[in-house]
């Protein structure tokens, strides 16, 4: 490990007792009241773009959001990971609110967009091609590149809240009359703001 990355890590450390320093201050038995139960709110499905920390742009700390993220958002039946962390919020945590956030200028949506390839997460970002050619006529008729861009990751967005209704864990829970709410938002980059886009409730 070379000097730079020592002094990287060892900033990290720092930041880290600094937070923790702060958040004892403000409440001395914060930690342990924390490590003795996990009880969050929602259940946060996003993208793993560092402009995007969801705890912090929500304003909630931590305990209060379930977290799973992924390039560009994506929920699809083939991916157990995301899949077990939806189980784990359903049907343990028994979260009433699931969350999936893309944004604007999403690195991930950007290059489905563009045709680019980057290697093996092509492979992944199928997924967004996909969505791309199912709303292909809708895109066409948008003026403007940039526009066309943002439809895009709203529409990617839409989409992955859908698969996320169609899974067999929140198809489920409605069939028991889990209380579980699916939204669908999206964070602007330029001005730190969410959006909601769509919602759907157990009928």
């Amino acid at each position: 490990m070379t000097m730079r990355n020592k002094s990287e890590l060892q900033a990290l450390f720092d930041n880290n007792r600094k937070w923790a320093k702060n958040i004892k201050k403000r409440d001395p038995e914060f930690f342990l009241k924390l490590s003795r139960l996990q009880s969050p709110r929602f259940l946060w499905i996003g993208c793993s773009d560092s402009r995007v920390p969801a705890n912090e742009i929500t304003g909630l700390m931590p305990g209060e959001l379930f977290v799973h993220r992924n390039v560009a958002n994506i929920v699809v039946h083939s991916d157990l990971n995301c899949l077990s962390v939806l189980q784990y919020a359903v049907e343990i945590l028994k979260i009433k609110n699931i969350i999936v956030c893309g944004h604007y200028r999403c690195g991930g949506v950007k290059a489905a967009f563009d045709a680019k390839r980057l290697g093996l997460i092509d492979n992944w970002l199928g997924h967004v091609l996909d969505v791309q050619k199912k709303h292909i006529n809708e895109l066409k008729q948008i003026k403007g590149r940039e526009r066309r861009f943002d439809r895009l990751c709203e529409l990617n967005v839409l989409e992955q809240a859908n698969s996320v209704c169609q899974t067999t864990i929140v198809r489920d829970a409605w069939n028991r009359k889990q209380l579980l709410s699916i939204h669908a938002l999206i964070y602007d980059l330029r001005d730190g703001l969410l959006r909601k886009l769509w919602s759907k409730s157990c009928k």
